[in-house]
């Protein structure tokens, strides 16, 4: 599963078709908006009818297995090569998939859905203790474990293909298992179009619906007039700010503002939870937890077969469309921040931690809303509800003290939220157009910035953002049965993986050689000594290159293949085998700080860094093995390299 990096940054092929491809909806959708939103929700309307139940059945699966991934053997497998460390702190990694996942959603829904559920329940009476109780686990079930578990399964697939067989960061990589080598040409790039289309016009959506509630907003705060004009002048500072986020780069400018908006969203909760009914809320949010996750499993197949309702179409397959369609976008984000955790770390970062938080905020949200509605006879909320949803949130301020503290701190979140998904979005998509690279030319990310502003902004004018959010529910269809296929190239996956971890237990050597000529002092001088980086590379060209090089000519005695190569950090031995997956044996020379006690050990310490020292470590294909072979002789690595070749044989043997 290698995959060899274009001379070009830019595919041309992917980059060409989807401008065009955008440009030619978006035409459609401006130039005729009613026949596209007919059209569009007569697609969504059939989809609906005749395909809930698959979009059910798809998520279940999904949540499923995502949830086995992370809590099974495989668990242990890291997304990247064995030696590899996270890019990020989890703190900041936490701030980076939030913003990127949910962080939008929650500010218009926040209060929003709950409130719609406690006035419209599914099947109880409407505005009764029944009617709170339901409200609030429809509100969980659609914000909980399914969506996150969606945006994990895209994300798991591209990281561990990716990172793990280096193929390239886009969604083609989805479909190796499926279709192998094919995903360089036509059929790779049909899926990474796709999903450039899908996120261009899902962003741009939530960036036309984003700009109206911080018009909503700012309307409450300082009389600033609600108007298409001015949302469009929102949007173009919002979008001015997103592309010198963009061109900062992920580590600068996403990173810290998603660092800034989760301290903002800790705070607003905390805020709401203290000036509100503080105990009933937090009595109400274990309540919710349970009564969510003890019917988690029937909610999980109700698809109101017996009840005749049109009501799971316009809710639930809404929400599963929604997240399926945003995945492309969401999931590759997730991946490329990522790299370097095991599976299990990585599930219960991104399906346990979000979940958790985002339904401690939608019961803080959401049951003080209705307990101001129900009990306080606050009409007016359920109104506002009912007729503006983008504004209900301000209006829900106006009932605490600081009003327009709390309501300046929710404006800032979200033009903060809409910035990093344009930039994140903006950056997904370079990358989708770019082979997976992230070091591409400044002006690809400032296009693709500038391009959600303009379509959102056209949208936004000609009337044409319904249904362009409709066409893009209604292409969750096809992606949906792309990630079922996938999941099944990635169980198989792990499985080889799995092997290959078991083959290496076996026949075991000792970590350190023992032979007749290496006295006990020597071993021990080896042990304690703390070698230069100049050491180890003349013990790399002294030792370990004659020891590769009589590996080599000895298996080519046998008619196998075999190489020596050069690498800027070592060298490694590759012995291929056809079809089957090729052996690799490296040593490679990695810098770390030396222990206190050493300090006064200064004769073999580099002049640049006098409290470092260098080991030659061993890799495989599957990375470091954390175990370093310096001091080691000729003979003594030739055996290690046999013993290490032994146990990748016995692993084919697994395959076979």
């Amino acid at each position: 599963m290698q995959f060899s990096n274009a001379q070009s940054p830019l595919n041309k092929p992917v980059f060409i078709t989807a401008s065009l491809a955008i440009v030619a909806l978006l035409i459609f959708a401006v130039a005729a908006p009613n026949v596209a939103d007919e059209l569009f929700q007569m697609t969504q309307l059939t989809i609906v009818t005749n395909g809930s139940w698959f979009y059910v059945l798809s998520v279940a699966v999904i949540l499923v297995t995502v949830l086995y991934l992370g809590f099974s053997r495989y668990g242990a497998i890291r997304l990247g090569p064995d030696h590899a460390t996270p890019d990020y702190a989890l703190p900041t990694w936490l701030s980076m998939l939030f913003a990127a996942g949910m962080g939008i959603g929650l500010m218009f829904f926040g209060v929003a859905e709950p409130v719609m559920h406690y006035l419209a329940p599914p099947s109880a009476t409407p505005e009764t203790i029944d009617a709170v109780r339901e409200a609030m686990k429809t509100t969980f079930f659609h914000w909980g474990f399914h969506a996150w578990a969606i945006y994990a399964v895209v994300a798991l697939i591209l990281a561990y293909f990716s990172f793990r067989h280096n193929l390239p960061l886009t969604m083609r990589s989805a479909l190796f298992p499926i279709i192998g080598n094919r995903i360089h040409g036509w059929a790779g790039h049909a899926v990474d179009i796709f999903a450039v289309i899908s996120t261009i016009f899902g962003v741009a959506t939530s960036l036309g619906l984003g700009a109206a509630q911080i018009n909503s907003g700012l309307h409450y705060l300082v009389g600033f007039e609600v108007s298409s004009s001015n949302q469009i002048i929102l949007m173009t500072g919002i979008i001015a700010v997103a592309i010198v986020s963009v061109v900062s780069g992920l580590d600068k400018g996403i990173r810290r503002l998603s660092e800034a908006n989760m301290i903002l969203a800790i705070g607003l909760l905390v805020f709401i939870l203290l000036l509100g009914p503080t105990v009933f809320l937090l009595k109400a949010y274990l309540q919710n937890t349970g009564a969510y996750l003890s019917d988690i499993v029937r909610n999980t197949f109700n698809l109101f077969t017996y009840e005749k309702t049109d009501w799971i179409g316009g809710w639930t397959i809404f929400y599963w469309g929604w997240w399926i369609a945003w995945a492309p976008f969401v999931g590759l984000f997730i991946a490329r921040i990522s790299r370097g955790r095991t599976i299990r770390e990585f599930v219960l970062g991104v399906l346990l931690i979000p979940t958790a938080f985002t339904l401690l905020w939608m019961t803080v949200f959401g049951n003080t809303a209705i307990e101001f509605i129900s009990t306080q006879a606050h009409v007016g909320l359920s109104n506002m509800v009912n007729e503006d949803t983008s504004a209900a949130l301000f209006l829900f301020f106006e009932y605490f003290p600081m009003t327009d503290l709390l309501s300046g701190i929710a404006i800032m979140m979200v033009v903060i939220f809409f910035v990093t998904s344009c930039d994140s979005g903006a950056m997904v998509v370079d990358m989708l157009c770019s082979h997976g690279k992230n070091d591409t030319p400044v002006w690809q990310r400032i296009y693709w910035a500038l391009g959600v502003g303009i379509v959102a902004a056209i949208l936004l004018a000609a009337g044409g953002l319904t249904a362009l959010q409709t066409m893009t529910i209604a292409s969750a269809l096809p992606f949906a049965i792309i990630i079922l296929l996938s999941l099944v190239g990635l169980l198989k996956a792990l499985r080889i993986d799995e092997f290959k971890r078991e083959s290496l237990l076996i026949n075991t050597a000792p970590v350190y050689p023992i032979e007749h000529e290496l006295g006990w002092q020597q071993r021990l001088q080896n042990i304690v000594d703390f070698p230069s980086k100049s050491a180890v590379q003349k013990y790399l060209s002294s030792i370990v290159q004659p020891a590769f090089e009589a590996v080599v000519k000895e298996l080519q005695t046998h008619s196998i293949s075999a190489e020596l190569k050069q690498k800027d950090d070592g060298m490694q031995l590759f012995v291929h085998h056809g079809d089957e997956q090729d052996f690799v044996y490296g040593v490679h020379w990695r810098k770390y700080i030396q222990p206190e006690f050493s300090y006064n050990e200064q004769d073999s310490l580099d002049a640049d860094d006098e409290h470092t020292y260098y080991r030659a470590e061993v890799h495989l294909r599957e990375g470091g093995q954390d175990y370093d072979i310096m001091g080691w002789s000729k003979d003594a690595v030739i055996n290690d390299v046999i013993d290490q070749y032994h146990k990748h044989q016995h692993f084919l043997h697994l395959l076979r």
